[in-house]
Parts: structure tokens; C-alpha cells; sequence
């Protein structure tokens, strides 16, 4: 039997098993390291152009990183083995090829089906070249659902944990808060503004957040936008030097683009690499310009991770805590 007319039986049968946890989907909580994927393929169809398109998916280097790191862990696993074993099953990021003359040729999204939170792609391909013209076509999508899954699972770690006063406080500053757990700290505020970090001996985690009243769509033009992270930054996150300040690398790419988050009307994300004007100090960042749901407020939210132990932490993952905390925004009513 397909994976993608099974899901939804094998789903009631370990629901069943698991309606003693806290999750309110009634499953049990997925398993997996940050930005772990299991890939399900036959080994005799991982060859070739197929191995190449689906590497190239998964395993290309991510965006505005300052030492190359692959987007996904990918751990390929043969699909009976997804089929049969409750373990993988229990992971976060699957996606499923399957392969056979009878399919229908489509993508199918399938979100906490064993496990949650969980998204399962599921590729329902004819042939191997169908394998590949479904991954090309719905390359993006398959990226977003699988961030979107990260997104989730930080939400939700960060929420058992999560910063009561802080959060109310940012309610009130800022007219929205994000789930910030414990470990967050406000290092400065002022009207409309606040910057919360989190610090360690090893790295230093930032959010810097500011809103102003919306009046026009320009205020959304890429340009624009990073002269206006650039401003918040240096006026208000000074560096080790005296005279020293943060700002945005133009020397390097910045990718834009236009993206979900929740409840916001406008949602623009920038990512790629900070730096301090001053000193030699650098780092990753992600940086989100939002438009509120009553069209009256943007709130630019700046997340920056600054480690230097490269042989220690992902860079990437650290970024991925901080991108899930800006998707986890609420906005006041």
C-alpha cells in the first residue's frame, strides 16, 4: 500500500497511544536534531540525476551563513524502513519518494501524522524522471514546509520555558510579543523599541525590535529596509570599541524575499551577514519587516547570532532558535 493512503490510518492508530502527553494534537512529540531531515528513498533510485536533484534540494549550503553549512542533515533511509519502523516515524522532517507506474505524479503535505510537531512530503512520483520535474517544481514549497516544521517545534520548546514578564512587557512596548524563553533578557527599550539577547562564554544570541506607524508600501522596499536595519542598529547596538556600532554587510549578498508569518499582512524576510564598523566582529542574521493585521504598525525584528567557536556550535542551528522565536510572533488585538 502507498505511504500517502496509509498516513492518515497509521495516524489514528498512534494517536491512540499516545493521548497521555501534553500535546494538544494528542501525539506523541517528534524526535530530531535541528534541521535533521529523513530522506525515504529505494537505494536503486538514489542514482544519477535523481541523487543530484534531491542533494542539490537538501544538502546545498544555506544562505548568510559565515562558514558554509549544508540547509538539512539529510539521514536517507530505505522506505520500507520509514513503513515499518516506529522510530523514524517519529521524526520531524520525512520526505517520502515513492516510486510506481500507478501514482498519481503529485506532492502531498502531510503535518503531524505520527508525531508532532511533523511534516511528511510526501512525492508520489510515476518514474524517476517524475521524481525529478515534482522536486524541481515544488522545490520552495518543500523547503517552507520543512522550516515551518522547525518553526513549530522551537515555538513550543521555547513555550514550556517561556519568559512570562518579559514577554508581557514586550506586549506592551511593542503592541505584539514573541516566545522568548528564560534565558532572554532585555539589554535596552524605549518607546516603540526594545533589544533582548541571550549570552553565553561560547556565543550571544540578539533581537532588536522596533515598530513604527505604517503609512506607505515603500516602507517595504528592499533598499529601504536594510538602511532602516542599519540605523536601528547603530544607534542603539554600540560595539566593543568606543565609536564602534553594528550594521548590515553590503559587501556580501542579502537575500529578500517575500515569506508567511502568521498573522501578519505583509511578512518581507532579509538574511545574510552583520558586521561591526570599528572592529572585526561578525556574524549571521535574520532580519523580518512586518506589517501588522490591522495595517497600521511594521515592526522590524533583527536577529543576529554572534559565535566565534565554529568547532563547537552550528552557526546554523543557532540561527534556526532565533528564526523560530521571530515566526512565533502574536500580535496584539
Amino acid at each position: 500500500m502507498k505511504l500517502h493512503t496509509t498516513l492518515f490510518f497509521a495516524a489514528i492508530i498512534m494517536a491512540g497511544c499516545a493521548h497521555n502527553n501534553s500535546n494538544p494534537t494528542g501525539k506523541q512529540s517528534s524526535s530530531g536534531k535541528t534541521q535533521e531531515v529523513i530522506l525515504a528513498i529505494d537505494k536503486h533510485y538514489y542514482v544519477g540525476e535523481a541523487q543530484h536533484v534531491l542533494d542539490s534540494l537538501l544538502r546545498t549550503t544555506q544562505e548568510g551563513l559565515p562558514q558554509p553549512e549544508p540547509l538539512f542533515s539529510v539521514v536517507v533511509i530505505p522506505t520500507s524502513s520509514l513503513k515499518n519502523t516506529q522510530m523514524f516515524q517519529m521524526h520531524r522532517n520525512i520526505v517520502f519518494c515513492d516510486i510506481d507506474t500507478a501514482n498519481a505524479g503529485k506532492l502531498y503535505i502531510h503535518r503531524d501524522q505520527w508525531a508532532a510537531p511533523q511534516v511528511v512530503i510526501d512525492i508520489a512520483a510515476k518514474s524517476p524522471a517524475d521524481l525529478q520535474r515534482l522536486v524541481r517544481l515544488h522545490a520552495q514549497r518543500i523547503v517552507d514546509e520543512l522550516f515551518n516544521a522547525e518553526h513549530r517545534r522551537i515555538e513550543k520548546a521555547f513555550y514550556a520555558n517561556r519568559n512570562t514578564e518579559l514577554m508581557s512587557e514586550m506586549r506592551h512596548q511593542l503592541g505584539f510579543q514573541l516566545t522568548l524563553p528564560n534565558d532572554f533578557q532585555v539589554a535596552k527599550k524605549d518607546d516603540g523599541l526594545m533589544w533582548v539577547r541571550k549570552e553565553t562564554k561560547d556565543f550571544s544570541l540578539n533581537i532588536l525590535m522596533h515598530t513604527e506607524p505604517y503609512k506607505e508600501q515603500r516602507q517595504f522596499a528592499s533598499t529601504r529596509v536594510l538602511n532602516r536595519y542599519d540605523t536601528l542598529m547603530r544607534r542603539n547596538m554600540p560595539g566593543p570599541i568606543e565609536g564602534s556600532y553594528l550594521g548590515t554587510e553590503r559587501r556580501l549578498d542579502i537575500q529578500q524575499r517575500i515569506v508567511n508569518v502568521k498573522e501578519s499582512a505583509h511578512s518581507l524576510e532579509s538574511r545574510g551577514l552583520w558586521r561591526t564598523f570599528g572592529d572585526f566582529n561578525g556574524g549571521s542574521f535574520v532580519a523580518y519587516s512586518l506589517l501588522s493585521p490591522d495595517k497600521r504598525t511594521v515592526a522590524d525584528i533583527i536577529a543576529m547570532v554572534y559565535c566565534p567557536r565554529s568547532d563547537k556550535y552550528s552557526k546554523r542551528d543557532l540561527l534556526m532558535q532565533l528564526e523560530g522565536i521571530c515566526h512565533s510572533i502574536t500580535w496584539n488585538n
